[in-house]
């Protein structure tokens, strides 16, 4: 691996997806932080325990919805070669991953309602041994890049 990251970043609307799951997963972590509040007041337990949790939520919730989406995003950088697909993802962690065309088995497409609903896919490149997904890439792009994956992973192998 060269000390250059990656190229290409993921669309900038897979940002607002994440976003969304983000707050979709805030509110349920709300509700259950509510019924236990309910069940605290009702059983007579000491009710601070429920604010702990109360302000657990809302740094969760800023968490969900701004902090972690925004650095998966910038982080996130993929490139695909002749040779090689190249991967860049993490948080706190960064990991770089190279894939060999050669080992490239089969290339999809997927969608979710919220990736349907802003136009994005993940392209998912299964190899023997391992799984790796492009998150959040303009459909349009996705469709041409799983063929272009499938057809240099067939040259590679042709190749060899």
């Amino acid at each position: 691996m060269s000390g250059e990251q990656p190229a290409k970043r993921i669309s900038a609307r897979g940002l607002k997806v994440w976003r969304i799951t983000g707050a979709i997963y805030s509110i349920i972590i709300l509700i259950v932080v509510l019924g236990a509040g309910v069940a605290f007041y009702f059983l007579e337990w000491p009710l601070w325990i429920v604010y702990i949790a109360a302000g657990i939520v809302v740094v969760l919730t800023i968490l969900n919805i701004f902090t972690i989406p925004t650095i998966r995003w910038r982080r996130w950088r993929y490139e695909v070669r002749e040779q090689e697909i190249e991967l860049q993802h993490g948080i706190f962690i960064i990991t770089r991953t190279l894939v060999p065309m050669v080992r490239v088995q089969h290339v999809d497409t997927t969608q979710g309602p919220l990736l349907r609903k802003y136009d994005l896919a993940t392209i998912q490149i299964s190899t023997a041994a391992t799984q790796h997904e492009i998150p959040a890439v303009d459909l349009q792009e996705a469709e041409e890049m799983r063929h272009a994956i499938s057809r240099l992973a067939r040259v590679a192998e042709d190749d060899v």
